[in-house]
């Protein structure tokens, strides 16, 4: 009896393994970055022209907002920016250069169950693999509910500190005076754009999840709420899901990437840091008009 039973436990834990691996999914993603900081910067400034700005927005928004899909499982998933043909000339741009500091290139693998992630990144040339431990998020469960795409949807919030490697967390000072501490003279002010912005602390994340698909997923980093999340926003950056296509006829290899340099996030957030720091030195010194006019060597 007693084996009988030990039988039919193993037989159980084996069919559930068979379950979470034929289980598959896959969800769209759109991203919208807000701007806002930037606009403002070129209110008042005579040396950028009407048709200036509107050329360096229309070039933000193409790099600032990015199709990106998502492919999981009960455990591991993929998270990937949606090909896409670049017009001509597009990859000698120099906001496409900017693309790889945006937190979004690469390859973005997670899995759950042991709590790790690894992500391929290029940067400044080099490639570098990223691996690290999931960060853990204290999500408060808010109690709101709504409807995204046919979902019922609830609201969970958290702070994080801010990934010091992904510009798109940068906010202009809110003081001007503490702006302007930075620079010596009006020359530097006009030259030195990264003087305007810094980097906050942390950040609070506002996320809707459905429990009707019940993975411990979503975009980007997110995870460890009981379900998938179709929105999340961090006061600049709303990432919202489009599309969800449950068990495709065609399955897809959900595999992490092995490619690259082998780094902790820690690690390669202070080669970028540098990395940084070195350029907006450079353009000081030549005197360009701030990150703007950035050039990738």
């Amino acid at each position: 009896m007693k084996n009988l039973t030990l039988t039919f436990a193993l037989f159980l834990i084996g069919l559930t393994n068979v379950q979470a691996q034929q289980f598959q999914g896959m969800a769209v993603y759109e991203t919208k970055t807000s701007t806002s900081d930037i606009k403002s910067r070129f209110q008042g400034n005579k040396d950028i022209t009407p048709e200036m700005q509107k050329m360096i927005e229309d070039r933000m928004k193409s790099v600032l907002e990015k199709t990106l899909v998502l492919t999981f499982d009960k455990t591991t998933s993929i998270y990937k920016e949606q090909e896409k043909l670049d017009a001509p000339g597009a990859q000698q741009d120099g906001f496409r250069r900017m693309a790889a500091m945006m937190g979004t290139g690469g390859t973005l693998y997670k899995d759950v169950r042991e709590k790790t992630y690894s992500s391929d990144k290029e940067f400044m040339g080099k490639e570098f693999l990223v691996k690290d431990s999931l960060p853990k998020l204290n999500w408060k469960m808010e109690g709101e509910t709504r409807m995204i795409g046919g979902y019922n949807c609830f609201k969970a919030t958290a702070v994080r500190p801010a990934n010091k490697s992904d510009l798109r967390n940068m906010r202009m000072k809110s003081d001007k005076k503490e702006a302007a501490k930075d620079t010596k003279s009006e020359t530097d002010k006009k030259t030195n754009f990264m003087d305007e912005f810094e980097m906050p602390s942390d950040v609070t994340i506002t996320a809707w999840y459905t429990p009707e698909i019940p993975v411990n997923q979503g975009p980007e980093d997110y995870w460890g709420l009981p379900g998938l999340i179709l929105e999340v926003n961090d006061g600049k950056t709303t990432t919202l899901c489009s599309k969800i296509v449950l068990n495709p006829k065609e399955k897809s290899v959900i595999k992490a990437p092995t490619k690259g340099k082998v780094v902790s996030q820690k690690e390669y957030d202070e080669i970028v840091v540098k990395k940084m720091e070195e350029l907006r030195q450079m353009n000081q010194t030549r005197g360009n008009n701030g990150m703007m006019q950035m050039r990738m060597p």
